[in-house]
């Protein structure tokens, strides 16, 4: 707590230091050798993702979720943790990420396992329009949200941003595929842009992580966009399950319960079908 509180503090008073420790500490983190994984394939950028103790439950989910379909796209791929575990089942893979630093593991992790004609990479982040927006945070946290978990203002770069609609095109006719989504608090955004996309033929498997009154901005006490986000899918036919082993059933009924206060959900996590 006394770290994060002390980072906290040198963010927001000196964001300069702050630029030139996440700097020092990326270039020398870029140094270490990969590891190698209980999967058989090498990984770097993250400790827990490469001994295998990086969300357990959910990766049971999605190497069998894995196993229904042609392609994985990965939004929001981080340093491409999720799209080791396709490839190494064989599975192509369209991997978007908009953060340099998660960008340069990702292709290292590809790379590496010789992957590389087997994975399209996008650098960019997802809305329902083409732009140039601002994001907060880096690592596994960042956000096109401003004051997404607490993040300091001052902890922000520029990226581009287009719809997922624009980067897939005519790229999933024909495949089934899963498309896995981690975009901290930006989802709802992210599926405007997208409604070409809901309704791919065969249609895609999502996995989605959705959060409830967690790391909302400042003021905001429940997900805004909680109840569209699962309307968007429903009303296109998808049924929704929680991505965990339990694969518990999740209703409009269930959403407005949540949304009312009367129930809470046991994972942010969630399946679309």
């Amino acid at each position: 707590m006394i770290k994060n509180n002390l980072k906290s503090i040198v963010e927001l008073y000196f964001p300069t230091l702050a630029l030139f420790y996440r700097n020092t500490r990326d270039f020398l983190d870029q140094r270490h050798p990969p590891s190698k994984t209980p999967w058989g394939f090498t990984f770097s950028g993250s400790d827990s993702m490469a001994q295998g103790s990086f969300e357990p439950e959910e990766t049971n989910v999605v190497r069998r979720l894995l196993a229904d379909v042609d392609v994985l796209v990965n939004v929001g791929a981080n340093v491409g943790y999720y799209c080791c575990h396709a490839l190494s089942l064989g599975k192509p893979v369209i991997a978007i990420e908009p953060i340099a630093r998660n960008l340069h593991y990702l292709l290292k992790n590809i790379r590496n396992n010789d992957w590389a004609t087997e994975a399209e990479i996008f650098p960019i982040a997802l809305a329902d329009h083409t732009d140039i927006l601002e994001i907060w945070g880096g690592g596994t946290g960042a956000s096109l949200l401003k004051g997404w978990a607490a993040i300091p203002e001052s902890y922000v770069t520029q990226v581009p941003v287009l719809s997922l609609d624009r980067v897939l095109g005519e790229s999933l006719r024909g495949k089934k595929a899963l498309i896995l989504v981690d975009i901290e608090g930006a989802e709802f955004m992210m599926l405007q842009g997208a409604t070409q996309t809901l309704i791919n033929e065969p249609r895609p498997i999502w996995m989605m992580e959705i959060t409830t009154t967690e790391h909302q901005p400042a003021g905001t006490v429940i997900n805004p966009y909680f109840e569209q986000t699962f309307q968007t899918f429903l009303a296109r036919n998808y049924r929704a399950f929680t991505a965990n082993e339990l694969a518990e059933e999740i209703t409009m009924k269930t959403v407005a319960d949540v949304v009312a206060g009367r129930c809470q959900l046991l994972t942010h996590n969630f399946v679309f079908r």
